[in-house]
């Protein structure tokens, strides 16, 4: 998200558990360009006194598990597929976190484009 919107927004990331940054994900963001190799894995109750715009989740199981914010956030939603869940080769593996990177650049593009003018 940080890509698209620049300076137009504060953006912060967070999950209902955390698990560390995933290596393939690392590996996957290099690839164009990006270095995640710093960032932490999150939990959102470090963000419960900010008072947010926006909240976006990316998964059932968060939209289900997230709490409530006493915030007058927009709430959006999109499940994309979780890549850390892909079965097969180590190529087919890889393949589908570029497919889910794909995914998650177009609809941080279109939010950005739709809600940050």
């Amino acid at each position: 998200m940080k890509l698209f919107a620049g300076n137009k927004a504060e953006v912060y990331s967070a999950g209902v558990e955390t698990h560390g940054v995933n290596p393939k994900a690392i590996l996957i963001m290099k690839e164009d360009g990006i270095d995640i190799s710093n960032h932490t894995s999150n939990h959102i109750d470090e963000y419960v006194h900010i008072d947010f715009d926006f909240v976006i989740t990316v998964c059932d199981n968060a939209k289900e598990r997230c709490p409530f914010f006493p915030t007058k956030a927009i709430k959006f939603h999109y499940n994309f597929p979780d890549p850390a869940k892909a079965t097969g080769t180590d190529s087919e593996i890889m393949e589908q976190f570029r497919t889910v990177r794909e995914q998650i650049k177009e609809y941080c593009r279109n939010f950005v484009a739709e809600n940050l003018n």
